[in-house]
């Protein structure tokens, strides 16, 4: 019986954007959605390629929410690449840490009455984190990523990269800075999720 694959790889492009030049490759995974890779110089049959593994955030990205530090790590990830001339940034659809726009709305709302994201996750039915890395690891398979070097504060997924067949071979903390309103956000990361913030 023949299994279905994880993704398909689309269309690709150039991408010029006021961060740098970038090319741009789409994935469409089984369930329909797109994840695309920004990649910066030639990473085929790439080691130790800069890597930023990057979850949606529509809030944070497009509407410069600042009850988080995703659209900061996102421009500073493309600055990034831009500079060192050779990385990929994975941009998976997982908004909200995998429970969606919808749910992330109702978590924002319970933060407003005073829980934190994890609380708010769990009440709501889902775990602190839903992401998985699985299509992640499938991208860089499918570009000829060899080993990385994550741009990343978040160990389990390094743990989950790495226990889908990619080499990690270092990673760079990366996270956003505080702000009044992402305070507690922030701390929960820290605290209750094992950032390493």
């Amino acid at each position: 019986m023949s299994r279905t694959p994880v993704l398909e790889r689309t269309e690709e492009a150039k991408l010029p954007t006021k961060y740098g030049s970038f090319r741009i490759v789409g994935f469409t995974d089984r369930k329909g959605n797109t994840h695309v890779a920004l990649i910066k110089g030639d990473v085929f049959g790439g080691e130790d390629v800069l890597v930023r593994i990057h979850s949606s955030c529509l809030t944070g990205e497009s509407f410069g929410s600042q009850r988080c530090d995703c659209g900061e790590q996102l421009k500073r990830a493309m600055k990034l690449l831009e500079a060192e001339g050779r990385g990929v940034i994975v941009y998976l659809q997982q908004e909200g840490g995998g429970i969606g726009l919808s749910n992330k709305l109702r978590v924002y709302h319970m933060q407003d009455e005073g829980f934190d994201t994890v609380s708010a996750n769990v009440l709501l039915g889902f775990r602190p984190d839903e992401r998985s890395y699985e299509i992640a690891a499938s991208i860089l398979k499918d570009l000829g990523v060899r080993s990385v070097i994550l741009l990343t504060s978040n160990t389990e997924k390094i743990r989950d990269i790495e226990r889908r067949g990619i080499k990690v071979k270092g990673f760079r903390k990366f996270g956003g800075k505080r702000n009044p309103h992402n305070t507690e956000y922030m701390e929960a990361k820290k605290k209750r999720m094992g950032h390493l913030i």
